[in-house]
């Protein structure tokens, strides 16, 4: 673990930087929480909604964390994430508009990483690789190959890694996943999966697209990244580029990241997969946003267990053959097919491990300290949105495929297999 800012240098930065007194933070100076010199430090790469709302905003409470930098290719949000995390911890944050600056601090144990779905796979092998552990945003890739990279990555460096999968933690679907894990159901034979489909598509909210310079406070050649190359407009940008393939996998990976990972973990196939799937889907006639809004698949597992996705409202249910339990909606309390299912787990029945509820950030914090497992690494993560991906290529092949989840190719589709990586522009290509 490195040693450094917030540790002296950074009470030393913050106490010298100007004749006139400092006001420093009470946490800076330990009191009450963790001295600073034992606290984990954290650099955050992209500083956008999810990262200022839900990251930071759980972040700047833990006594034991203490953030030292940001970066975010979007100079006005860099800026105000810089501002509000100096409000917290004094002055001192270092801000750059390129994350590898960060990586080269020697002051930083850890890189949160909240950029695009197409950045974080790059961002966290570049990480693990400066000798830095990671958490890292869901969709945790944009491919499978990607994935497998990722995952070997942290393997060959021996980083902790966290996929920031937060409905772990919630007690709804840990009770689904206990429930269904004891034999409560007995052989499972189905499982269905509902996920937003167009309910978040702002393709119907605008005009035609319009494209034009970038806007000075932002590097758009970094913003694209790995991508390729396309002329600017902010239809394609902040938040809505979960609806351009360039970027993302859609709402198939956006919100099957969250339930996926549920259903891989109640089934106990969290390193493994499905051996089949088929689809069908739609797309709408937009000049720019491509992928599918309404979908329908179909995964089937080795042992015979079916899992379908649909496009509807999210929702997770399975169904055995001693009853059935479900939770309509988005953490939405548990049902069942009769009462005694619902009853607590007891002595000799399955008892998951998580954490306290949103918290992803305890585990992963957790795991720095003892240097275990969090409680979704990458291996899990990967596996998850695995299905997300195999879904898309499914519904765009148009037929079924067979898929081996030992190799992670497709039985006899090569057209598939070639779907499973995607192209990068030179300076981003890790391979």
């Amino acid at each position: 673990m490195s040693s450094g800012i917030p540790r002296r240098g950074f009470l030393k930065a913050a106490l010298i930087a100007g004749a006139a007194p400092v006001f420093v933070p009470a946490r800076v100076l330990g009191r009450g929480w963790t001295a600073p010199s034992n606290r984990i430090t954290v650099g955050c790469v992209g500083a956008g909604d999810h990262f200022i709302h839900r990251n930071f905003a759980i972040m700047r409470n833990m006594k034991d964390i203490q953030l030292v930098s940001v970066c975010d290719v979007d100079a006005k949000r860099q800026k105000d994430a810089q501002k509000q995390m100096e409000n917290v911890y004094g002055k001192g944050i270092k801000a750059d508009g390129d994350f590898r600056a960060l990586l080269a601090m020697d002051n930083t144990d850890a890189i949160m990483v909240s950029t695009a779905d197409h950045w974080h796979v790059i961002v966290s092998i570049l990480a693990a690789r400066a000798g830095k552990d990671v958490i890292c945003e869901k969709p945790l890739t944009y491919n499978v190959a990607d994935g497998r990279r990722l995952v070997d990555t942290i393997k060959k460096t021996g980083r902790v890694f966290q996929t920031s999968s937060e409905n772990r933690t919630a007690p709804e679907y840990r009770q689904i996943c206990e429930i269904v894990r004891s034999g409560r159901l007995g052989k499972v034979r189905r499982v269905t999966v509902g996920l937003p489909g167009d309910s978040f598509w702002p393709g119907g909210r605008q005009g035609p697209v319009e494209y034009s310079d970038p806007p000075p406070e932002l590097n758009y050649d970094m913003w694209l990244g790995p991508a390729p190359e396309k002329p600017y407009t902010p239809a394609r940008t902040h938040f809505v580029f979960r609806w351009v393939s360039d970027y993302s996998g859609g709402m198939l990976a956006d919100w099957g990241a969250h339930l996926f990972d549920i259903a891989q973990w109640a089934l106990n196939r969290e390193h493994s997969g499905p051996v089949k799937v088929e689809g069908v889907g739609w797309k709408p006639q937009h000049d720019l946003y491509d992928t599918w809004l309404g979908f329908c698949v179909r995964f089937e597992y080795e042992d015979g267990v079916e899992l379908v996705v649909d496009a509807n409202q999210p929702s997770l249910r399975f169904e055995g053959d001693e009853g059935w339990v479900e939770s309509i909606g988005w953490r939405s309390p548990v049902q069942a097919s009769h009462r005694k299912l619902l009853e607590p787990i007891g002595p000799g029945e399955v008892q998951l491990t998580s954490a306290p509820i949103d918290g992803e950030h305890i585990s992963f914090l957790n795991a720095v300290r003892t240097r275990a497992s969090a409680y979704a690494p990458a291996e899990k993560g990967h596996r998850s949105i695995t299905l997300a991906h195999l879904g898309n290529i499914a519904i765009s092949c148009g037929r079924p495929l067979r898929w081996n989840p030992q190799t992670e190719r497709f039985i006899d589709a090569p057209d598939a297999d070639k779907m499973l990586a995607c192209e990068k522009r030179k300076q981003w290509d890790l391979a």
